[in-house]
């Protein structure tokens, strides 16, 4: 078994506590740490070892190689940037806390992504389209780690793809910011410089996001087993459950419940550390 211990809270101590426990081998990296053991640790093990520790303690997958990744698919909104990009936009209508509460709702699991995006954008009807350029000129910021993580795998001829129940207009603009490979989202109806309400098309909802996966792996000619697939929310899941390895990033319980992975204390980098990748 194969653990990997980061985050600013980590030492040495720590670590050799841990190996300790585990009767294990510790190697130390600069930005992350690996155990190897023979002991294997039930679910519930795991959550009471991270239970002590202000620090990411992940177990990797036996069926996981790290070397083999092609191809890393990332959520957009609260995971590779830091809002919620349909409750900024709300905002210049007055909207937000109906949207937001709906946006929650369906993060958690609580009502199906498709209906909760067609309710927000219905309240988002008659908004002048140039609120969205204010959102992300003024509002949108890439999260911690973001650019590290994805010049690193870039580098390693990884395949860099973003998959949004959000929108078009952020992805793209993404897309040619960060040089990834591949985007999905939905399209936002526009007439006269205003929004419409409604969702142009199909909507790119928690299915669609696991179908895109495995496409663009016979796109590339790789197995599913060599995606890393990773999110917060609820609509996320069919997506990460169909990947060689998920990561809950700071995500809603029930994500981290069912990912592989989790991150809570590193930013995006501690994907690279789930790789075994160094960075400076």
């Amino acid at each position: 078994m194969i653990l990997i211990l980061q985050g600013d809270e980590l030492s040495v101590a720590h670590t050799e506590d841990i190996a300790t426990q585990l009767d294990g081998e510790l190697s130390v990296n600069k930005n992350y740490t690996v155990i190897q053991t023979e002991v294997l640790l039930s679910d519930g093990q795991l959550q009471q070892l991270r239970a002590r520790y202000q620090f990411d303690i992940n177990m990797i997958p036996s069926s996981f190689d790290p070397s083999s990744v092609g191809l890393l698919v990332t959520d957009m909104d609260s995971t590779l940037i830091n809002i919620e990009c349909v409750d900024e936009i709300a905002e210049y209508i007055n909207v937000k806390p109906q949207v937001s509460e709906i946006t929650e709702a369906a993060m958690r699991g609580e009502i199906d992504f498709e209906t909760s995006l067609r309710q927000r954008v219905s309240l988002l009807k008659g908004l002048e389209v140039n609120a969205l350029e204010q959102v992300y000129e003024q509002r949108l910021q890439l999260n911690p780690g973001a650019e590290v993580m994805l010049t690193t795998l870039q580098q390693q001829k990884v395949k860099t793809a973003l998959v949004s129940g959000g929108f078009t207009f952020f992805t793209e603009r993404l897309k040619q910011r960060l040089g990834l490979d591949y985007t999905m989202a939905n399209v936002l109806g526009e007439y006269k410089g205003r929004l419409t309400g409604e969702v142009v098309g199909d909507i790119c909802g928690a299915q669609s996001k696991a179908d895109f996966l495995l496409e663009h792996c016979t796109k590339l000619n790789i197995s599913s087993s060599q995606v890393v697939a990773m999110g917060d929310g609820a609509n996320d899941l069919l997506m990460m459950n169909e990947a060689g390895l998920s990561v809950a990033y700071h995500a809603k319980p029930k994500v981290q419940q069912q990912a592989m992975t989790v991150l809570n204390y590193s930013g995006l980098e501690g994907v690279l550390g789930l790789l075994q990748l160094d960075f400076n």
